[in-house]
């Protein structure tokens, strides 16, 4: 595949959290990935308390938004996790109802 990214692994692990817990992926996987390899398999729930993570995993459907760096609305399958990133999972639907 010309032009195409790969995942090539290299064997070298980064760190980051998840609400304080420590995750740990190896370099160049996405936050879902590294989220979903550390046993979580959702990491926001709807207004209806209905669980979401990973789903569609190209950045279209929004469900495995997440917090990361105290900046909410990010696409957990988009952003590449990097070493000391804080991640949280996006209390967005709490927060719209509270100011509503």
């Amino acid at each position: 595949m010309s032009g195409a990214s790969e995942y090539r692994p290299t064997g070298r692990r980064i760190r980051a959290s998840f609400e304080g817990e420590p995750v740990e992926a190896e370099t160049g996987v996405s936050v879902a990935a590294a989220l979903t390899a550390s046993g979580r398999s959702a990491w926001r729930t709807t207004r209806e308390g209905s669980p979401r993570g990973l789903f569609c995993g190209i950045g279209v459907c929004f469900d495995c938004i997440v917090e990361i760096d105290g900046e909410s609305g990010q696409r957990a399958c988009m952003i590449p996790l990097r070493e000391g990133m804080e991640i949280r999972a996006d209390g967005g639907a709490d927060r719209m109802e509270g100011e509503a």
